[in-house]
């Protein structure tokens, strides 16, 4: 038997979402439960057994879940002190979202699979709990559960990886936006994985369709676009500051992602909004 939930019994009058911390009981819970609206939980401390209809997970400390309405789930506590916080979400605060926000559909909330699993590294778990307080201070109207979700959904989706990727490669993929790690090339990203680099490429070829220097590459051009286009740095300094100081590799990886010198690129995107001439 599966317990249903409903918003109207949880959100007061006039509220878009609602939070909710709980220490969990080590005891199987007796039934799983579903709802009528969105639920974001994260475990703050602790190890949690989160079941589901065909298969159950062992959630760590920053580890967040995304879930659907209708899809039917249940917690259980691993030890002492396994500690969540939960949010209840209007339906019409997360429909809202993805209609005036399209980059987030197949992602998150908006995915086609089951529950989504994310995992928050120590810096990044003190920022959503910063966020909570502060969503706990406020009306919780439509706008606080915007601001608290916006910022959220948009690191997110932005960092997003396919499902199935190992998860050691996930985490190595992420810390690669780092420019201490891609300057260091594709060496930079296989250290981060603590395995053999034939190994880490086969993965990334089999998950990503890239290699090792594919994907540094393209947070390389990435990052250069950026600068070419926010600041007035010499162009040969933005390839430096890339890890890329051969000036000719550099041309000819920049034009193959953007199809444009460094210097085309900069006359075209940089306006000057400051202090216009």
């Amino acid at each position: 038997m599966t317990v249903t939930l409903h918003h109207k019994d949880i959100l007061q009058s006039g509220a878009q979402i609602h939070l909710t911390r709980a220490t969990l009981m080590p005891t199987r819970p007796r039934s799983l439960h579903d709802h009528d609206f969105f639920e974001l939980f994260w475990v703050q401390n602790g190890k949690v057994r989160h079941h589901l209809p065909d298969s159950a997970e062992t959630l760590s400390e920053g580890d967040v879940v995304f879930l659907r309405p209708g899809q039917a789930h249940a917690l259980q506590g691993r030890g002492e002190h396994a500690l969540v916080v939960s949010l209840c979400i209007h339906p019409t605060t997360i429909k809202a979202l993805a209609k005036r926000h399209p980059t987030v559909d197949g992602h998150l909330f908006w995915s086609k699979e089951g529950p989504v699993r994310i995992q928050r590294d120590i810096r990044q778990l003190a920022a959503l709990n910063h966020a909570a307080v502060l969503l706990e201070r406020s009306l919780c109207d439509t706008l606080a559960a915007e601001a608290f979700l916006l910022p959220l959904c948009a690191d997110l989706t932005a960092e997003a990886m396919p499902n199935d990727l190992p998860l050691w490669l996930t985490q190595a993929c992420k810390a690669a936006k780092d420019p201490d790690v891609f300057r260091d090339g594709s060496a930079g990203l296989v250290a981060l994985t603590g395995k053999a680099h034939p190994h880490v490429s086969r993965m990334m070829r089999k998950y990503l369709g890239q290699t090792p220097s594919d994907y540094i590459n393209s947070i390389r051009m990435t990052h250069a676009a950026r600068a070419l286009t926010t600041d007035s740095a010499p162009i040969s300094e933005i390839a430096t500051d890339c890890g890329i100081p051969n000036m000719s590799h550099f041309h000819k990886l920049f034009r193959a992602a953007y199809d444009l010198t460094p210097l085309q690129y900069r006359q075209k995107f940089q306006r000057q909004v400051v202090q216009p001439t």
